[in-house]
Formats: structure tokens, sequence, C-alpha cells
């Protein structure tokens, strides 16, 4: 069994983990209960109902967070011809082709999303052993392969994310940082589980947001009240 640290123990004696709080309560408590020196990271962990063994029922797409995630996101784009220059336009970190695949092969992996145009798609593709684990792999279904690049770059800088359930019909995604403000919070996090319920499986039955459970970096998981998320 592993032994909890005094400030994990602390945490845990603060909140009380049979009771599921409102969003904005449990936003307050994670704020407060923050004594770390750097500006830790508000993610989310939403239990799916659905049978992750069924490939008719995996959840993955892209949401658009009102209020960004606070990180600055480093964008590695495959695409040729002028579409290079435009791309480093629109704020892309990495552009190329054979040599950026090459540079990844050889262990380059400063980049958070990996974009693509359909006619780079024939490069990208030998790296799926690499960037597949990782989440990496451009797919229309998140929203970075497209033709329109200088569209996704922005959008991606802009807070676009892209979601998947993980091998337990969970999905895990950060709604930003502990500075922003508790309603900014709260927006992101509606937005994210109104784009979960429209992206339902027609093959889903019964109850399909299972559990809601608001964490930060150093921080603990907070069950949250769905009742008060102003999602239909």
């Amino acid at each position: 069994m592993v032994k909890l640290s005094k400030r994990m123990q602390l945490l845990r004696n603060k909140v009380n983990n049979v009771q599921q709080y409102d969003i904005m309560n449990a936003i307050s408590l994670h704020q407060k209960l923050s004594v770390v020196n750097f500006n830790e990271s508000i993610d989310v962990a939403i239990n799916l109902g659905i049978d992750p063994r069924r490939s008719d029922q995996s959840i993955r797409g892209f949401v658009f967070l009102p209020y960004g995630t606070g990180r600055k996101m480093r964008i590695a784009a495959f695409t040729q011809g002028m579409n290079m220059q435009h791309a480093k336009t629109a704020g892309a970190d990495e552009v190329g082709m054979e040599d950026l695949a090459d540079r990844i092969r050889l262990g380059d992996r400063k980049f958070d999303v990996v974009v693509a145009s359909p006619d780079a798609m024939y490069v990208v593709s030998k790296l799926a052993p690499i960037l597949g684990p990782r989440g990496l792999m451009p797919s229309s279904k998140i929203g970075t392969l497209s033709q329109n690049l200088v569209d996704t770059i922005k959008n991606v800088k802009l807070g676009q994310i892209s979601y998947r359930n993980d091998k337990y019909g969970i999905v895990h995604m950060t709604i930003g940082k502990m500075s922003f403000l508790p309603m900014q919070l709260k927006g992101n996090l509606e937005v994210v589980i109104a784009a979960l319920k429209k992206n339902k499986p027609l093959q889903v039955k019964g109850v399909f947001i299972k559990k809601v459970t608001l964490s930060s970096t150093m921080g603990i998981g907070i069950d949250i009240d769905q009742n008060s998320l102003l999602v239909k």
C-alpha cells in the first residue's frame, strides 16, 4: 500500500471523498489548498458509460476551449511547398517533411501537437509507432489533419484540444490553470461536457457521463456534482 505524504494526507483530510461538490466550490477549494510555487494545471477526468473494448463505443474528437488551456502549445507541422511558409507564419514551431520526420525518429519530441496536410501523410504515416502511442497522430477526427493548416494552427494556439477515452473508458483533459478565474474554468469544463454529450455513440445506453473529477497537478481529485454544470 502506497504511503501518502504529509501534504497529500492533509489535502485528503480537507476534502470529503464521498461528497459531490458544486463546481464553483470545487474550484475554490483547489485554489485555497494550493501551496506550491508554480501555476498548477487544472485537469478533469470524465468516466464514461462506454465499453472501451468496443470500437463502436470509442470517443474521439476535439473541442475549442473558450478560455484556452493556459499553456503555450508547441506545434509540429508536416506540409510542403508554399504551405510550409504559411504554417510558420501561422505559428507552427517545427515545419517540415522528411527532415522533420528524421528529427522525430532521433528523439526530437519538443512539441505538444502534430498537424499535417493530407499531402504529407505518406511521410507522417511512417511515424505511427512513435506518434500513435502518444496520441499525436494527425487525424481529421481530432482536427489535426486538414487542408487549411493555417486555421488549424491558429485554433490550436487559441485553445483547440483533442480528446479520446483511455482503456478504462475515461477521458482526461487539461481545462486551464490554477490562476484562471473560477468562471473561466467552469466555462471550459461545460464546453467539454457538452462536446462529449454531442459525440455520444448511438450504441451507448444508460448513463453516459458517470463521474466528473477535478484535480490539479499537485492536488487531489474532487468529485463534481453534474447538476452544477450548465450543460443540457
